[in-house]
């Protein structure tokens, strides 16, 4: 049975994913590239795939010693999906990988996967495989650090699962303003998508999906690892092409 590392090197983080053949077995995050260094020198696998937006990917890939075949996800990667986005070369290989992942989950289904990281980013999938694009924006920490960096006298604080509607002290007010004003962007946003295609699959995803997950009153499927799933289907699709 095929076995497959994955590796999303993201911005504050890297997370392993280990596969048989489809089937997440388990998941790694690594906070340094040290760590991760010793981990891929010392594993051995049949395929492996890095997904880089932070550092080098050709240096981390360097690093897996003890692999049939090895991928790294870039522009001219062949895709399981159709990519229409007017610039692949700027599109940022976690945003690909997270509409590839909802395609493996609701094949022939408009899909719109939504990744609650470091920015909360928006990717429209249609019912034939084409990856359209999406949006982006500011991320939960960073609209807390904004308002921190920007103003004279606002604190740097960290989001709470369950914020105040009507804060009674700066910091409430601020957790208010930027949960239930996210809550609201990413419900006015699906509401806009099911406006101009109709019917359609909806999936949450990210660090940060748990604080918005069952707030948000659209029907959604929280899919914490669809950027691992995501690279997974491509790093099949490129061993079997």
């Amino acid at each position: 049975m095929m076995m497959n590392v994955v590796v999303d090197y993201g911005n504050t983080s890297a997370k392993v994913g280990i596969f048989k053949e489809r089937r997440l077995v388990d998941k790694i995050v690594f906070d340094s590239a040290e760590k991760l260094r010793g981990f891929l020198e010392n594993y051995s696998g049949d395929y492996i795939i890095v997904s880089s937006v932070s550092v080098d990917a050709t240096v981390v890939m360097d690093w897996a010693r003890h692999f049939k075949a090895k991928f790294i996800l870039t522009p001219s990667l062949p895709l399981p999906v159709v990519n229409r986005y007017a610039t692949p070369q700027t599109l940022g290989v976690d945003r690909i990988a997270a509409a590839c992942g909802a395609y493996e989950l609701f094949p022939n289904q408009h899909c719109l996967a939504i990744d609650a990281g470091t920015c909360i980013t928006y990717e429209f999938l249609d019912a034939g495989g084409n990856y359209l694009g999406g949006g982006i924006s500011p991320g939960l920490r960073m609209r807390f650090e904004a308002m921190h960096t920007f103003t004279a006298r606002l604190p740097l604080i960290q989001p709470v699962d369950q914020p105040a509607l009507i804060g009674t002290s700066t910091e409430q007010c601020m957790q208010s303003g930027v949960i239930y004003g996210l809550c609201d962007e990413i419900e006015g946003i699906i509401l806009r998508y099911h406006e101009k295609f109709g019917d359609l699959k909806v999936i949450l995803c990210g660090g940060d999906a748990r604080f918005f997950e069952n707030k948000l009153k659209a029907a959604i499927f929280a899919v914490p690892e669809l950027v691992l799933s995501g690279l997974n289907s491509i790093l099949i699709y490129n061993v079997n092409r």
